[in-house]
């Protein structure tokens, strides 16, 4: 790992943070790209400050010219992007009938239109340069449903549809993807005011436990790839 440059798209999250932790105490270097900048240099500074080394960039997953100048700004600065670590999200667990249009839009706008643009982008680059990792995050409502979470299952459901076909595109390319499949995780996706389920954060996968997953899926050896994995606490199994 050492000198490679892992870009974390959510880098102000406890997921994204916790990677950045394991993949900078590994030599690469780490961007933290998020909306909340000041979150996230909070981290870089921790990292650099213990020997890492960690950069910030802000970014709006949902906006062409913020996404692709941060792919552009990462490739010029640091040089060729190896792995895509796609940690960011918004959460919606509401019945139906008491979701508002406007959450709905927020949700897909994020977590599907997000995802492509933020994918798109870096991959234009790593197709350039031959090779790249990319790790995405269906979580377990993007493999079974559960009450309540129509829109944002669908949401999670289309991440997993989009990098299954860019699987098949890729069959004679060297981008490489991973899907985690992951349940509880103790992180602030649970204080969205959308998100409306009483949960056990104590019962929970911990963040540093999902970023050990993270890196075993970025440092798999020569042409072997981790395709996808489900981590569920024991508590929370759905499949």
């Amino acid at each position: 790992m050492e000198d490679q440059v892992v870009l974390i798209v959510g880098g102000s999250g406890g997921i994204g943070q916790s990677s950045a932790d394991l993949f900078a105490k590994a030599g690469a270097k780490v961007v933290l790209a998020a909306r909340n900048k000041e979150k996230a240099e909070e981290k870089a500074k921790e990292i650099n400050d213990n020997g890492g080394e960690a950069y910030v960039i802000e970014v709006d997953v949902t906006d062409l010219a913020s996404v692709s100048s941060m792919a552009r700004e990462v490739d010029e600065d640091l040089g060729q992007i190896d792995i895509l670590v796609n940690a960011f999200g918004t959460g919606l667990i509401q019945p139906i009938l008491d979701i508002k249009p406007e959450h709905a839009k927020e949700v897909f706008d994020v977590n599907v239109y997000g995802t492509f643009l933020v994918t798109q982008a870096v991959m234009r680059y790593m197709e350039t340069n031959k090779k790249g990792r990319v790790i995405m995050f269906p979580g377990i409502l993007g493999k079974a449903v559960m009450k309540n979470t129509s829109v944002y299952s669908a949401s999670k459901y289309a991440v997993s549809g989009f990098t299954k076909a860019l699987v098949e595109e890729q069959r004679r390319g060297n981008i490489k993807f991973s899907l985690l499949y992951l349940g509880g995780v103790d992180t602030e996706f649970w204080d969205n005011p959308n998100v409306d389920m009483r949960v056990n954060k104590d019962k929970m996968l911990t963040t540093e436990e999902v970023a050990k997953a993270v890196y075993y899926a970025a440092s798999q050896p020569g042409q072997s790839v981790l395709n996808e994995i489900v981590i569920q606490p024991e508590s929370h199994q759905m499949v």
